[in-house]
């Protein structure tokens, strides 16, 4: 065990050596980068894809554990929790997945226990989209127009939090995937005509309102962040004339929420949010390629707007990071432009997978979580750096949580056998986060 320190020691030394060259302009850790970001989009939707309708198959558990596991000092580092280590840096969370309840792991008593011991901070990956909560046929019966919504995907979990005093990131408000198209229609049927401005403003205000009331009502004091409006720039289809790069399609067809309202949805969403969110709730901006230049730029220009309106505490950037990109440089510039605005910056949706599942590549995996978690603590305000980073959250605990998915980008193992990364991970935030 001795020995092992010295080497981590040592690659620590290693890491926070290019994280000064990468300072001054050099390079980070990671060296691969891709520069187109369609390309990089594709991957993000296949993230997604994979968790909402896996496909695929199950990976061994032994593989997954890591060659380090058997020592009487990582074992030790199971006893010792995640959230607890990083305390003063930020809130620690994880997913909570699944996209049915069958397979919600809500109700997975084992993985809930790790959650508790480990988090303090939690995120339904699926269920909390509109898609699950608007009802169809009661709202074409709805008295006075407005949608009708069901929060039976989303009650369990919320009830768990309070009962086990874990917060929840609300996720998402607005989003133009995963929204129901009858729900931007005429008489919300599948085949009407899109509805006019007035109406969609009037439809969204309504489901924000009985989305906010429910859950503030309902769980008091367990949402504490919503990412009101999520993936809304978009440099391949933006409107260039709306400021942000406003979205206005996807996947070849149309952005429902830019059709009916135009690029003004964002902020319409961000108004009814605030009028409506209790006064500690915090209201961010989610989404994928943040560090993207020239969409950076974009959601830079988007969250000062915004802020000079008093509509925004933060931004989250989602973190479907390969093992060698975005380049370590590119990840830490765009949170240090950001936080310009002074605005809380929130590491929203981390994931780092594999692309063989191995010891080396897990190896590998793992001194990626390492050394994102070492530019994060240097970039942090606590760290010294001029960063609000107020929460990082794991997009799920373990990997293929159910028969045929695909992720392995989790810090344990389908058995829950802790990975290479926990151990990563624990090592990074007991050496250097306890200061």
């Amino acid at each position: 065990m001795f020995h092992k320190r010295i080497k981590m020691l040592l690659e620590i030394g290693v890491i926070v050596l290019c994280m000064s060259l990468a300072a001054c302009g050099g390079n980070g850790a990671g060296t691969g980068s891709k520069a187109d970001s369609a390309t990089e989009e594709t991957n993000v939707t296949e993230s997604k894809v994979d968790e909402s309708n896996p496909q695929g198959q199950s990976a061994s558990s032994e593989t997954q554990s890591g060659s380090e596991n058997g020592d009487a000092g990582d074992k030790a580092n199971e006893d010792i929790a995640l959230k607890d280590a990083c305390s003063k840096y930020f809130m620690l969370g994880v997913g909570i997945n699944g996209s049915t309840l069958e397979n919600l792991t809500t109700y997975d008593d084992e993985y809930m226990a790790m959650v508790k011991k480990h988090f303090n901070s939690v995120t339904l990956s699926n269920l909390m989209k509109s898609c699950y909560i608007l009802q169809q046929k009661a709202s074409q019966e709805s008295a006075d127009g407005m949608p009708v919504l069901d929060f039976t995907t989303i009650d369990d979990t919320l009830q768990w939090c309070m009962d086990n005093g874990v917060k929840m990131r609300g996720h998402t408000l607005v989003w133009h995937t995963q929204a129901p198209e009858w729900f931007f229609r005429e008489g919300y049927k599948d085949n009407g005509k899109y509805v006019d401005k007035e109406t969609m403003l009037a439809r969204m205000e309504s489901y924000i309102k009985q989305m906010l009331e429910h859950v503030q009502t309902n769980y008091p004091g367990v949402i504490y962040c919503w990412d009101v409006v999520n993936e809304a720039v978009d440099p391949a289809s933006g409107d260039k004339d709306s400021g942000f790069l406003c979205r206005t399609e996807f996947e070849g067809g149309p952005n429902p929420w830019y059709e009916t309202i135009g690029p003004e949805y964002v902020e319409a969403a961000f108004r009814f949010a605030r009028a409506y969110a209790d006064p500690d709730v915090k209201l961010i901006y989610n989404d994928f390629n943040t560090y993207e230049t020239l969409k950076r730029n974009a959601i830079y220009a988007l969250c000062e707007d915004l802020k000079s309106k008093g509509l925004i505490d933060g931004i989250g950037m989602q973190g479907y990071w390969g093992i060698d990109y975005p380049n370590i440089t590119a990840i830490t510039s765009a949170i240090s432009t950001y936080a310009r605005l002074d605005l809380e910056i929130q590491i929203t949706e981390l994931s780092v997978g594999v692309d063989e599942e191995t010891p080396e590549a897990f190896e590998k995996q793992a001194k990626r979580y390492r050394n994102i978690f070492l530019n994060l603590k240097a970039l942090d305000t606590q760290g010294g750096g001029n960063c609000n980073i107020t929460s990082v959250t794991f997009f799920g605990l373990k990997d293929h949580y159910t028969p045929g998915d695909k992720t392995n980008a989790r810090l344990f193992d389908k058995d829950l056998n802790p990975k290479p990364a926990f151990d990563a991970v624990m090592q990074i935030f007991q050496m250097l986060y306890q200061e």
